[in-house]
């Protein structure tokens, strides 16, 4: 959980500091398009066709499935435009999954992990975090959102056999609200910062996942680029307040949040932050 929010953030950091920047997530709110943005901007529909019609071409009618072609036209179309960094979230899990064929990424990221896609993955906290974990990469640095500790030992584990250097939330770096402030502490410093523009105290966490990634890839920004990151970040139907017609609906003095989940902990989460 967290994968979408995480990189929203480092997006928005990146982007504040002037830095052109790709995003590849899934799955899309609205449109498909808002899968694949290039430098900023949301694959047109004439690319977006010519693309995957390219990339249909090239499988020649072999079996292939819907998320492995998408993730192929994306892959063409970021080799297609120039921009300083890639954000590339993965599907489901991480080890088999199609975008997972960077042999040297800056370096990997792991939110919170929690049961998800048990028909996939496997039904345990044992099995996820090790499908997740097939990320790392020799000699590349992974950065951990506090984990569970079973979660945790896993992921040590394969960071240990494949001599990926970790950057532990709870560990490393930590971070947390002050007197309605968002405090971030790691081996670089301590950064006081506006509380997230994304809503919850989960934001807090994946804003810090977002600071150590970009801190520890030698991104390391004046705190102002961060400021501007944490209020500038978006990702809808995260806890997102719902105005317009929608919100016409509802009884007078009511206000309508959106948000979605599919685990126990995004359940959590969203419980607290209610």
């Amino acid at each position: 959980n967290g994968k979408g929010s995480t990189i929203a953030f480092m997006r928005a950091m990146l982007e504040a500091a002037g830095k052109r920047v790709h995003v590849y997530t899934s799955p899309h709110l609205v449109r498909f398009h808002e899968r694949i943005r290039l430098s900023g901007t949301l694959v047109s529909d004439e690319e977006l066709k010519s693309t995957l019609d390219h990339c249909e071409k090239c499988n020649a009618g072999q079996p292939i499935t819907f998320f492995e072609i998408t993730t192929a036209a994306a892959f063409h179309l970021f080799a297609k435009h120039p921009a300083d960094v890639l954000l590339l979230e993965v599907g489901l899990g991480g080890r088999f999954d199609s975008t997972n064929v960077i042999d040297a990424p800056l370096a990997s990221v792991i939110t919170p992990v929690s049961i998800d896609h048990p028909e996939f993955l496997g039904p345990t906290t044992e099995k996820i975090p090790l499908e997740k974990a097939g990320t790392l990469k020799k000699g590349r640095p992974a950065i951990l959102a506090a984990q569970s500790e079973r979660a945790l030992g896993v992921i040590e584990h394969e960071a240990a056999r494949v001599r990926a250097p970790l950057v532990i939330g709870a560990q490393d770096f930590l971070g947390r609200e002050e007197l309605g402030r968002m405090i971030y502490e790691d081996q670089h410093g301590l950064l006081d910062l506006p509380l997230p523009r994304l809503a919850g105290r989960h934001q807090i966490q994946n804003a810090a996942t977002a600071i150590a990634c970009l801190r520890h890839t030698g991104f390391d920004f004046e705190a102002s680029i961060f400021e501007k990151g944490v209020l500038s970040a978006h990702w809808p139907a995260r806890l997102q307040r719902l105005k317009g017609n929608v919100a016409t609906l509802a009884p007078k003095g009511a206000e309508v949040w959106l948000d979605g989940g599919h685990n126990e902990d995004g359940g959590r989460v969203l419980g607290e932050a209610m």
